[in-house]
Parts: structure tokens; sequence; C-alpha cells
């Protein structure tokens, strides 16, 4: 893997994308600014820029594409942060690897759960993904072949996305590095425990969930952000990734490769030694190279 390059230092170019009504349809029907994508570094022909897909600052996703007009399949990253912090800058060098790998790849931020609560960070991932594959063209991008990779909190958003009707048009397969794949076991798992990270993913799951627990009134968004509740036949194929003693534990994922065998849709949950979780997961010896090729495997 290659020396990260900073946001800052590749010299992004912001471009601006009316949101249209994109949070209404999920096919939003922005018109790219006139700009021109950048190599000011001499990237190995990448291009990189920053777009806006909705109105509200964290609404933005950086892209790198290899500007030769051929189609490429598409990533899309989702950073982690407990729903309620993070940003894709922390991404910028598995962006790089990616774009480096031949794909066109968003690396996106989305709404907190500070700014606003579920189901809106899945909203966002949906309308980052519409809003690429209506500018296919613009991004080298083939819209009918990309993944979607996310990293703890991320991970949720991802698998979210994996689960939404009955399949998502073009969405060839799923990766969770350590996914909350049910905020209700969380939930659970953080009471009366000294775990300091499982009463923080409570509370973080909490706040997700506009401030409410998972009782009365508030049941149906608890049921909302549960992902293997949602599973069905159409559903893309999952990878999860955990550590075996992580505070966000394979288990989480065994409950979603049930759910979604039943309706016949593959689930590989992997388990390595340790604790590291989400990133420096990713970065343990093996582990991105298995991402890799399980992507490879599902996109070329």
């Amino acid at each position: 893997m290659r020396t990260a390059v900073c946001v800052g230092a590749l010299a992004l170019v912001a471009v601006a994308l009316t949101p249209g009504a994109a949070h209404a349809t999920r096919e939003p029907t922005p018109a790219p600014t006139a700009a021109s994508p950048t190599d000011p570094n001499g990237i190995g022909g990448l291009a990189a820029e920053t777009i806006s897909y909705g109105p509200h600052p964290r609404q933005t996703m950086d892209v790198w594409w290899t500007p030769d007009g051929v189609k490429r399949p598409g990533v899309f990253l989702i950073h982690g942060g407990w729903w309620s912090s993070g940003d894709k800058k922390y991404m910028t060098e598995i962006t790089r690897t990616y774009a480096d790998l031949g794909y066109t790849v968003f690396n996106l931020n989305y709404r907190l759960s500070g700014n606003a609560p579920w189901p809106a960070q899945r909203t966002d991932a949906l309308d980052a993904i519409a809003t690429a594959r209506r500018h296919a063209e613009r991004w080298s991008l083939d819209p009918n072949s990309y993944v979607v990779v996310g990293f703890s909190a991320g991970g949720h958003i991802a698998a979210s996305v994996g689960t939404y009707g009955d399949g998502i048009s073009g969405l060839k397969g799923v990766v969770g590095l350590s996914p909350i794949i049910s905020p209700l076991r969380a939930y659970n798992d953080g009471d009366k425990t000294l775990d300091p990270n499982k009463r923080k993913l409570r509370e973080a799951a909490i706040q997700l969930a506009g401030g409410c627990e998972p009782k009365g009134k508030c049941s149906r968004i608890w049921a909302s952000m549960e992902v293997a509740w949602h599973a069905s036949r159409k559903d893309a194929p999952m990878l999860t990734i955990h550590s075996e003693d992580e505070f966000v534990p394979p288990v989480q994922s065994q409950l979603l490769k049930q759910m979604l065998g039943q309706v016949g849709v593959p689930v590989t949950v992997v388990t390595t030694p340790g604790i590291a979780h989400s990133s420096p997961l990713y970065r343990e010896p093996g582990v991105a190279e298995r991402v890799q090729a399980w992507i490879a495997e599902r996109i070329g």
C-alpha cells in the first residue's frame, strides 16, 4: 500500500451538485457545475475531486478515478466513528489504494447522529450512490457494478444499504470491517458491563435513534436499524470481518449470515485473533488482501 496522500495536498476541486429530490426519491438529478478534475501531483494518471450530493455540509464525497474513458467498477467507502464522529479524510490512504487497483472510488461523508437521527445516514449513502450512478460517465464508472465497504459504524450503514428494499441496482457486494449489524445487541451488551467501548457503543446507538431507548414509541426506529431483520432474496452478498475479542464481536454478523442464508444470499464471516477494531483490523496482516480478493471476485 502506498503512502497516504492528504486531501489538501491533492488540491481536490470542490464541485457543487444540486441535490434535487434526492432524499425523497433516492434518484437525485444533480447537474455538475463546470469544473475540471485535477491531477496536480502526478498521482499515477488519477483524477480527483470533491463533490456535494446534498445540501448539508456533511453530504460530500471525494471521487478518485482514471480519466481514460474506460468504464470501471466502483468502490464506495464509508468511514466509522460511533455514527457521531469521524471523517472521510481518514480514509484517504485506502481510497488511493483502490483507485490504484483500477476502481473508481467514492469516499463518503454523511450526516452524523448529532446532525440527524437514523435513517439519515442510510439515506445519505443511498443518495451518494444514486448521484454517482447518475453521473457515471463523468467519473468513468460502470453504474451496474460496484461494492460498498464500511468500517464499524460505517459497516452498519453499508450493510443497511445492502439490505435496503429488495436489492439495490448495480450493487454486487458489501464488505464490513467490524460492522455493527445489530445496534439492539450493542445496546444490550453495553448494559452492566465493565468494557468502556461497549458502554460507549450503547450510548452511541441511543443517540443514533434520536436519543430514545428501544421500547415504546421508539421500537420502530430501532427495528429499522437492525440489518438482519431486513434480509431479502435480492440483497447483495456480504463479507464481514471481526477480531475474535473486539467489542463488536463476530456474533453480530452470525445473525446476519443466518437471516440472509434463509433467503439464499451468501454471507462470509471471517474472524481473526486479537482485539483490533475497524481500520486497525483492516491493517492486520492479510486482511486488506482478503477484502480486495473478495471484491475482485465480484466486480473484477
